[in-house]
C-alpha cells in the first residue's frame, strides 16, 4: 500500500509542470482545476473498489451519501 504523502507528492509534481509549462503566462482558476483532476477519479476508484456500493464508498470517503450520489450526478459517474 502506497503512503498519502504519495498522492501529494504527484499533485506537486504535476503543479510544478504545470507552473513551468505556461512559460511565464498567468494561470488562473487553479483551485478549481486541481479539485476537479484529483475528484472524479478518487470518486470513480473508491466506487470501482466498493464494487458500486454506493453506502460503502461513502464511508470509505467519510462522507455523506447524499454527499457522493450528488459527485456521481455532477461527474455523470454510472
Amino acid at each position: 500500500m502506497k503512503k498519502t504523502h504519495d498522492i501529494s507528492a504527484c499533485i506537486q509534481s504535476a503543479l510544478e509542470t504545470y507552473f513551468h509549462d505556461l512559460e511565464g503566462e498567468m494561470p488562473s482558476n487553479i483551485y478549481d482545476m486541481v479539485i476537479k483532476s484529483v475528484e472524479r477519479p478518487m470518486f470513480e476508484v473508491t466506487l470501482r473498489q466498493a464494487r458500486g456500493n454506493q453506502t460503502l464508498a461513502a464511508e470509505m470517503l467519510g462522507i455523506n451519501r447524499n454527499t457522493l450520489r450528488k459527485k456521481i450526478n455532477d461527474y455523470r459517474l454510472p
